[in-house]
């Protein structure tokens, strides 16, 4: 069977059962979680390269048919670049968020709930 990898800091097993349905619609693939590393805020760009590379070379050694690639913007950019390069097909989830506010005693409580609508492509 096919791998599909889930690089971000959301387990598939924490999926909606609408975004699973949707990797095995589309791919008939086993999921593959990968956490996306926590990345110093002071980190340089060669240490974002640095992580970036690593990252790829890893789910690269998986073969995926699809890679879910969500996190910090800097290390996302060079990791889809890189894997783009492989030819391996870079997904982001697309949601929709319905926020609700309640007023109470000492201010407003804002809650969001997200709804996964589908994947497109980097």
């Amino acid at each position: 069977m096919s791998i599909f990898i889930n690089f971000s800091n959301h387990p598939s097993y924490n999926w909606s059962a609408k975004q699973q349905q949707a990797v095995s619609d589309l791919y008939d693939s086993e999921i593959l979680d990968i956490v996306f590393p926590i990345v110093n805020a002071a980190a340089d760009e060669a240490e974002i390269e640095r992580i970036s590379k690593e990252c790829s070379e890893r789910i690269c050694g998986y073969h995926p048919v699809a890679v879910l690639c969500q996190g910090e913007f800097g290390v996302t950019y060079h990791v889809v670049q890189l894997l783009k390069k492989r030819e391996i097909r870079i997904l982001y989830a697309c949601s929709e968020r319905k926020t609700v506010e309640k007023k109470t005693e000492s201010g407003t409580i804002k809650t969001s709930e997200f709804h996964f609508v589908r994947f497109r492509e980097y």
